[in-house]
């Protein structure tokens, strides 16, 4: 007989990446301790070997709870469980990449405090997606998961040392100069793990906003809203700090300010990353996302590398650098994976990276960036829209019959336009919304070019 009862259609909640939704209406201890059999059932099926899963959590009030459900569902199976507690998804990354074990993080990244849910990964931090297992635990859970032998254990082993002495020895910061920096952890992980990090280095921290609240007290912990980005702002400024760094609610991503309060674009901090890695890996491919800035792939040939263009999504970065050797891959929404780093994205180690190119050279944020700011973005901007084939069709058939100007639809529709120009225009999966992303040389270009693609795709 299965041990929990069958679930009706839980594609709402088991998604393409991950587990999340609301708690107590979408997610709750049912739900993820049959996910947690689920999952033992089938690393068991695909390996009679393995005999652990690494479990963590973020701040949220009900993440130790859903991680302990998740457990049970896990040792019931008979498989044991390594509870590191309190962490960052990348945390968990680095424990699931140095025990080289399957994992499971609980966190809803910067989605308001009533979500929660789970990103799972197989040993050496390899992504559990829709694709790679998260489609069979979902039919399983739908079935309902037969009872297991039982008979798994739980033991705790904090890793947060061992994390911060790992990435401390990949971004060697004790010789940098003198660097104030303000770190607006947005009352998530990154409160966490950033004052262990960064102890005893040559930065004078200024902390905001650093006590773990999964209710979000001050704004949501999402940077990628310019709106969460104003404390952080005006706290640089007010502090005369060389930077600010910016942490999204579970710290895999990392949005950077510079001197001014400016905002540095994640384009930007890919291209410096990116020559960074070419300098210890000549020759390597780099990956970028179809979103990222044309600055980014001029930078990478420039300094030797091979820029290697992708769709948008951590499956498939992580699956183009796993078949090129690529050392480093970056997202225009701030997600920035390393080889050194099992392949895995880190918000950490990338602010790493440029705490170290600031501090390797004697000017400001602003200037060291400038290289890589070249030209101007829209940012994403979203259009409520019932027929979402109609209206790309209705772009390509405009633009695609103008001289000049080069189409592909590797992911969306991407219009490269003679003047240097481009756009994409992408379909969401899961809402009726249209994604439009455009770069040009200057605001006023990309003004002009935004409205005119949107004035049909609001038509």
């Amino acid at each position: 007989m299965p041990d929990h009862p069958a679930q009706p259609d839980l594609s709402a909640v088991i998604k393409a990446y991950d587990v999340r939704g609301v708690v107590g209406e979408q997610v709750d201890d049912a739900l993820v301790s049959a996910v947690g059999a689920a999952l033992a059932r089938m690393l068991k099926d695909e390996d009679p070997a393995t005999g652990v899963v690494v479990v963590g959590h973020d701040m949220r009030d009900s993440s130790p709870g859903l991680a302990a459900a998740f457990a049970e569902g896990v040792t019931g199976q008979g498989l044991d469980v390594v509870n590191i507690g309190l962490a960052s998804t990348d945390m968990l990354y680095f424990a699931a990449g140095t025990l080289d074990v399957p994992a499971a993080m609980f966190t809803a990244s910067h989605n308001p405090a009533k979500y929660n849910g789970i990103k799972l990964c197989r040993a050496g931090a390899t992504p559990i997606g829709q694709d790679t297992g998260l489609l069979t635990i979902r039919e399983a859970v739908e079935r309902g998961v037969p009872a297991g032998p039982g008979g798994g254990s739980v033991r705790e082993q904090p890793m947060l040392g061992d994390y911060a002495a790992y990435l401390r020895a990949l971004v060697d910061l004790r010789q940098i100069r003198p660097l104030k920096v303000v770190v607006d952890a947005g009352n998530g992980m990154g409160g966490f793990t950033v004052p262990e990090v960064l102890s005893g280095l040559p930065l004078d921290v200024v902390p905001l906003y650093f006590e773990l609240d999964g209710t979000f007290p001050n704004h949501e912990a999402n940077p990628l809203d310019p709106a969460n980005l104003v404390d952080l702002q005006k706290a640089v400024v007010a502090e005369r700090a060389d930077l600010g760094l910016a942490f999204d609610g579970d710290a895999d991503r990392c949005f950077v300010v510079d001197e001014r309060g400016e905002p540095v674009s994640p384009s930007a901090i890919t291209g410096l990353v990116a020559v960074r890695e070419l300098a210890k890996s000549p020759g390597s491919p780099i990956i970028h996302n179809l979103i990222t800035s044309k600055a980014v792939p001029e930078i990478v040939r420039e300094h030797g590398g091979e820029p290697v263009r992708t769709r948008v999504g951590h499956s498939f970065i992580k699956q183009e650098m796993a078949e090129t050797g690529a050392v480093f891959g970056g997202e225009h929404s701030a997600h920035d994976y390393f080889r050194d780093f099992w392949k895995a994205d880190s918000g950490m180690l990338a602010a790493l990276h440029v705490l170290a190119a600031l501090g390797e050279q004697p000017g400001p944020l602003s200037g060291l960036m400038a290289e890589f700011e070249r030209y101007s973005a829209s940012g994403e901007v979203n259009s409520t829209v019932a027929d979402q084939a109609g209206r790309v069709a209705a772009i390509k058939e405009i633009y695609g019959g103008r001289e000049g100007v080069e189409l592909d639809e590797l992911d969306g529709l991407t219009v490269a336009l003679p003047d240097g120009s481009w756009f994409n225009l992408r379909a969401s999966n899961t809402e009726p919304l249209l994604r439009l992303n455009v770069e040009a040389a200057d605001p006023a270009a990309v003004a002009a070019l935004r409205d005119e693609v949107l004035a049909v795709v609001r038509a």
